[in-house]
């Protein structure tokens, strides 16, 4: 017909090239997601943090992208070429308890014994705590200005970490106020110096 085909296989090449780049991230994510199916890092249900910082309970994971709920219950639509090349930290595996850590200072002198009863009792009496494993209370370490403990504990799922928390850490505060035990703060001794008659005064701040 007259027409080259040379020019033709050369528009023919130069379309197919510009669909493959406008296609990349598709043709990406599409592999992403073959790649989550078969390596499975996580199932629908499951708590994970991304190295970017989202957490959250994956809700769905599809072929273009995996959706996430936060705990501000916001969705977040991720892209799985993204998600194929991140950390990930899956706290539901390998099992669906989470562990709690809450590190504590009671003031020199304080009996340790005490202290080390009241935080287990503490543990133990709250229901959303796992009684196996069993709380811990190690003796961390001798402070600046405390013995410094940690209350290890088990929470049934990820998703209950902040409420458990915060009902540990309200509990804490009102059983060491009721028994005596005091938490301190660091103070610090400054000397003002006088000039004019080379004395000083020490106040704690």
């Amino acid at each position: 017909m007259g027409i080259s085909l040379t020019a033709v296989f050369a528009s023919a090449g130069l379309v197919g090239l510009a669909l493959a780049v406008a296609a990349r991230e598709t043709i990406a994510n599409f592999f992403g997601g073959i790649n989550i199916l078969v390596d499975w890092p996580f199932r629908t249900g499951d708590y994970i943090i991304l190295d970017s910082g989202e957490r959250g309970e994956v809700v769905e994971v599809g072929l273009r992208s995996t959706r996430i709920n936060t705990r501000d219950d916001v969705q977040i639509s991720i892209p799985n070429s993204v998600i194929t090349d991140a950390k990930i930290i899956n706290e539901s595996v390998p099992k669906n308890r989470f562990r709690v850590r809450i590190k504590i200072g009671v003031a020199y002198g304080s009996d340790v014994d005490q202290v080390e009863g009241l935080l287990l009792q503490i543990a133990e009496s709250n229901q959303l705590v796992t009684s196996v494993p069993e709380p811990r209370v190690p003796f961390r370490s001798f402070g600046d200005s405390a013995l410094e403990f940690e209350l290890l504990c088990w929470a049934y799922q990820p998703d209950i970490k902040g409420k458990l928390m915060q009902q540990l850490n309200r509990d804490i505060y009102k059983s060491f106020n009721a028994a005596g035990i005091m938490i301190p703060f660091p103070q610090r001794d400054v000397h003002l110096i006088n000039e004019s008659d080379d004395t000083s005064v020490a106040k704690n701040i």
